[in-house]
């Protein structure tokens, strides 16, 4: 089954995880970051190549997550934290309308804090499969209503200092606003 993860898969590891979790007696806490916020909160895409998130307990997690993927055959390390580099100071998550298990808690960030960690990333497809932050940022531009680079770049600055935001970021949001004046 190695490949992307779409909204049923990734519903039913997660699910098989909070099974595991119940059978040793433990909570465990998750907040998706990244492609998996995209496809579960937001709807905005079909799949993402794994599931970016930060949780508790950490240690548990990982291995229970190491099961779940053998017995899916998931793709290796389909959960992972490698994006709690972008987690900032002022994190803010909610569980919104994402599904909870009897063992597992689900979060997720808000649209502005998303848009923000996109923006921080602002990774730009270079060739592989995967579409980089861009139509992320443009589905959450959208999605907030936001009219203007300097608007986004405000959000931006609700969650992160400027030493913490690329140059690029500033390119890329004002490249997407070209790119949205120009569709129809």
């Amino acid at each position: 089954m190695k490949g992307k993860l779409d909204q049923q898969t990734m519903l039913r590891a997660l699910e098989r995880l909070a099974d595991l979790l119940r059978e040793r007696g433990l909570l465990g806490e998750i907040c998706l970051l990244g492609g998996a916020v995209m496809v579960l909160a937001f709807k905005a895409r079909v799949a993402t190549r794994d599931v970016d998130a930060i949780f508790h307990p950490a240690q548990v997690i990982r291995e229970l997550a190491a099961v779940v993927e053998s017995e899916m055959d998931l793709p290796e390390h389909w959960l992972n934290d490698g994006a709690k580099g972008f987690v900032s100071a002022r994190h803010q998550a909610q569980a919104g309308d994402l599904p909870q298990f009897e063992n597992l808690r689900l979060t997720a960030p808000t649209a502005e804090y998303m848009l923000a960690m996109k923006c921080i990333a602002a990774r730009v497809a270079e060739g592989s499969d995967e579409p980089g932050d861009l139509p992320d940022i443009e589905f959450l531009v959208r999605r907030l209503g936001l009219k203007s680079p300097d608007e986004v770049l405000a959000v931006v600055a609700q969650f992160y200092p400027d030493s913490r935001v690329p140059a690029r970021t500033r390119f890329v949001v004002e490249d997407i606003f070209a790119s949205i004046k120009k569709a129809p």
